[in-house]
């Protein structure tokens, strides 16, 4: 368990923490002078039955709220100090906000100095906590009295953060991608640069690769202290310190994040949920610029108000936060505004989206997708965004934002994953959602959206047929722009394929037509297309030119031309770059050598690699890679052409194998 003091400055709760654990917290040379605490103190107390507490002593002073809010996130336990001889001061007010709007349930107010006070000042401070308590998160506190100096109430407090740490269980987002906040950075002699910070979430070894957030700098785990003590594993709810390897100490600063690759984003727009502060006196606008304080960092930014004209106070609203600069951010975490000064805190909440569009903020559509994200349970969100979303989910995206894995949630909600080139028999069956997933991408669709994208696209197929009765079809990118042309790729690629599946449309290259259109050749076209066959069989994947062809077999250019594109658009040849046709046997071929070269390069392939490996010419081999991204068989990756797994154009792998022709 973490504990956490708050507090007005002088109210003592560095010397509580001495009395509790041994430890003084004010290490630096500052704070010893002044007997002020300027950054967070850490400290460990041991109970009989192996309970370890962690305490994080944070300063009072006004202007180190930001300090205090970047220790208090994370925390298990809040311990609210109030002198006695005092009574509640300013920042007794603000750091209670801070915790209420933290989300902190758990918690004890402490009335340190009693020896100072009269038991009539005690008993008249005790009640005006108690009476401050019930607006806030800290309602059902209760209110100690204790002496550092006398001893007084020190070992029922103990006793009490003892039997806390004894009721805690295991943390929520335990099973979830590792994070950790950092807010302290060191180097030691021999180890290099060391981190310490609270674990949001997810388990950490030795070893491990982390990446640094905000940032794409990875760096590997070279050993980890959790809990004061040296261990080969770190998990959600422990302080840790983590030593990392080749990592210089200006490389990361407080702020920023270690956190497992898989969902290490960054981010300067998102959607939160939030609640004004009770007490401030104004409403909260549109355009108010705030400062942002989210895990253990502080920036500035600007309010948007999503679904309301303003924010009164005591009240909920969706929002959406401006961020001059990025900041790691998950879903449901959580953050706290400050003024446009910081001088006072005005509210907070939690995050619903990290990843925030900013287009169609306060759309419908969109006010469905953050109803979605408020649900309590991963399935319930994921079911829900499913069906906010006609134009599929990134399920990458998804997962990334969530923090945590997706695989038992899929399973829940879309059932096993499944193969989408599966045999699917034809015939109207029951709607199912859309999966379309491979090494570089993962997307889903609801089943009522994913029949209604079926129904859309047969319908343009019928009217483009009507309106075009002498072509074949639209080719696949001319058709997705006409039908659903916000539909991720990958989404379009597997509609596609489910559609032919159930023999609704038929693909012949890259053009698309109902199974009843047939596009019909002229006695000319048949004329030509055979003189033709001869030379592109013997062209191979090399390709033949049309004024080549022409005058080979002494028809006029243009009549060849129009004879080449009819037969492309049936699928009897592929016209890879404009006036260059290639036979589907050794196109058929080249496909093969691409699937083979894939397998053995982690699903990708390179320009070199595949002219290398069929022999043909660099410009020739970049068009017909080109041709391949352009058909759907493989998508462009920066300098990789990654192939869809979910694609089976050209794959007749029993007549054509993989050798260079």
């Amino acid at each position: 368990m973490i504990v956490g003091t708050a507090g007005h400055i002088d109210h003592g709760k560095t010397a509580l923490v001495r009395a509790l654990t041994g430890v003084d917290t004010d290490r630096l040379p500052e704070e010893k002078r002044r007997g002020v605490s300027i950054e967070l103190g850490y400290a460990f107390m041991d109970g009989p039955g192996g309970e370890r507490i962690g305490f994080v002593d944070a300063p009072g002073h006004e202007r180190l709220l930001h300090t205090m809010i970047a220790g208090a996130t994370g925390i298990d336990h809040a311990l609210l100090l109030v002198a006695a001889d005092d009574g509640p001061m300013p920042q007794t007010l603000e750091h209670l906000a801070v915790l209420s709007l933290l989300g902190l349930r758990r918690g004890t107010v402490v009335l340190t100095k009693c020896d100072r006070a009269s038991p009539d000042r005690v008993r008249e401070v005790d009640a005006a906590m108690r009476a401050l308590l019930p607006a806030t998160a800290l309602a059902d506190a209760p209110v100690l009295a204790v002496s550092t100096l006398t001893g007084e109430g020190m070992a029922a407090l103990r006793e009490r953060l003892l039997e806390a740490a004894r009721r805690e269980h295991a943390h929520p987002r335990r099973d979830h991608g590792f994070r950790l906040a950092v807010d302290r950075v060191f180097t030691i002699a021999g180890t290099g640069t060391v981190v310490t910070g609270t674990v949001h979430a997810g388990t950490v070894a030795v070893g491990d690769e982390l990446q640094v957030v905000p940032g794409t700098r990875r760096v590997r785990v070279r050993g980890l202290h959790a809990q004061d003590r040296p261990v080969g594993q770190a998990v959600a709810g422990q302080r840790c310190a983590v030593a990392l390897a080749a990592l210089a100490r200006d490389e990361v600063a407080r702020g920023q994040w270690l956190a497992a690759p898989r969902i290490a984003i960054a981010t300067d727009r998102l959607d939160a949920e939030i609640e004004l502060w009770h007490a401030e006196p104004r409403a909260l606008r549109s355009g108010t610029p705030v400062h942002v304080h989210l895990g253990a960092a502080g920036v500035t930014g600007t309010v948007a108000v999503l679904d309301a004209a303003q924010v009164d106070p005591g009240c909920r609203a969706r929002v959406q936060l401006l961020l001059r600069e990025p900041v790691g951010a998950w879903h449901d975490d959580r953050v706290v505004l400050r003024d446009a000064a910081a001088r006072r805190t005005i509210g907070g909440g939690r995050v619903l989206d990290p990843l925030a569009p900013a287009r169609y903020r306060r759309t419908p559509q969109r006010l469905r997708e953050l109803d979605a994200l408020a649900l309590p349970t991963l399935p319930a969100r994921l079911a829900a965004c499913l069906e906010a979303s006609p134009q599929g989910l990134d399920l990458r995206r998804f997962e990334a934002a969530q923090g945590q894995g997706l695989d038992e949630a899929l399973r829940a909600v879309l059932g096993p994953r499944s193969d989408e080139r599966a045999d699917e028999p034809p015939g109207a069956p029951a709607p199912q959602p859309l999966h379309a997933h491979d090494a570089q991408s993962d997307h889903a669709l609801h089943a009522t959206h994913a029949e209604a994208a079926g129904a859309r696209v047969l319908d343009l197929l019928g009217r483009f047929h009507r309106e075009h009765a002498d072509e074949l079809g639209p080719d696949s990118a001319r058709l997705r722009r006409l039908a659903l042309p916000r539909l991720p790729l990958p989404l379009w690629q597997a509609l596609l394929a489910r559609l032919q599946r159930r023999g609704a449309l038929r693909l012949r290259g890259s053009f698309v037509h109902l199974p009843q259109h047939a596009l019909a050749m002229s006695a000319a076209d048949e004329r030509i297309a055979a003189r033709i066959a001869a030379p592109l069989q013997a062209a191979g994947a090399q390709g033949a030119w049309v004024r080549d062809l022409a005058h080979e077999i002494g028809e006029p250019e243009a009549a060849t031309r129009a004879t080449l594109a009819r037969l492309a658009q049936r699928g009897e040849l592929h016209q890879v770059a404009r006036d260059l046709f290639v036979a589907p046997e050794a196109l058929a071929r080249m496909a093969a050598v691409v699937r083979a070269l894939a397998a053995g390069q982690g699903g990708a392939v390179r320009a070199a690699a595949f002219r290398d490996a069929t022999g043909l010419g660099r410009r020739r081999a970049i068009e017909i890679l080109e041709y391949f991204d352009r058909v759907g068989l493989l998508r462009r990756v920066g300098d990789l052409h990654a192939l869809r797994a979910d694609c089976s154009l050209f794959d007749d792998r029993d007549d054509h194998d993989a050798r260079p022709p």
